[in-house]
């Protein structure tokens, strides 16, 4: 999608469209806070300059033109005009300074995966195929000390440390998923949602649990990591279905 001439001055338009059509339709499956969670993606080589939302803009209003530039490196970001919110700027600066392979950032406290990392025990067990997807992929954060500022995302950012696991089950908070690209990163976020709720509503039947081996569930998780294009497909019937609808995410 070409951008509009009023936009054309823009950098990495491609990527604004797709990240503000993950706004739009996290916002449509009720995963949002109101005017809070962010979502940020990296478009320099080391990952320190990113782009993300506007300080408390609704996720289901944000354009690819709304969204603002920043740099994990400056730390005069928060005295500048159009500066982040200041959670934001804590928890995705001390990400993308840390950890150059999260190009993609998507942290939300949506109910299901927050119900979880509100149990005493915020482990995923692979009852089902979506949860198989996260089999050994995730880390649980079990030391919240309160909002997001700067030392508190500089800490979360450490527990990032192992390439493989792009799931935070953040303890008393939400969840933070990281990818390569905004359509991994979405497809992620949606799944793991969806495994979550499957979970939390198998735990209120009160039933046994039909646990899977760990062979199995690392043998499913391997095959959907190498499922062909379905991240990129996700979101671009999304983007197809917002097009149809006159949607002004890609203005």
């Amino acid at each position: 999608m070409n951008a509009p001439k009023q936009t054309a001055n823009l950098t990495h338009w491609d990527e604004r469209v797709d990240l503000a059509a993950a706004f739009r339709w996290t916002a449509r499956l009720n995963m949002h806070e109101s005017v809070a969670n962010h979502f940020s993606l990296s478009i320099n080589d080391d990952g320190t300059r990113f782009l993300m939302n506007p300080n408390q803009m609704h996720f289901s209003r944000i354009k690819a033109s709304d969204l603002i530039e920043v740099d994990a490196n400056d730390p005069e970001t928060l005295n500048k005009p159009g500066a982040p919110d200041p959670t934001a700027w804590g928890l995705h600066g001390g990400l993308h300074r840390h950890c150059p392979h999260a190009r993609c950032a998507m942290h939300v406290h949506s109910i299901h995966a927050t119900v979880l990392a509100s149990l005493a025990d915020s482990r995923l067990p692979p009852i089902d195929q979506n949860c198989a997807t996260f089999f050994n992929r995730y880390v649980i954060d079990d030391g919240y000390g309160g909002l997001a500022f700067e030392d508190e995302g500089e800490r979360c950012a450490q527990l990032f440390d192992d390439p493989r696991k792009k799931v935070m089950i953040m303890g008393n908070h939400g969840v933070m998923i990281i990818g390569d690209t905004v359509a991994e990163t979405f497809n992620r976020l949606y799944y793991f949602e969806r495994a979550a709720e499957t979970y939390i509503r198998a735990l209120q039947t009160g039933q046994p649990l039909r646990v899977l081996s760990d062979d199995v569930a690392e043998k499913t998780a391997q095959e959907l990591e190498n499922y062909p294009e379905q991240d990129a497909r996700h979101l671009a019937e999304l983007k197809a279905i917002l097009d149809e609808e006159g949607d002004s995410y890609a203005s």
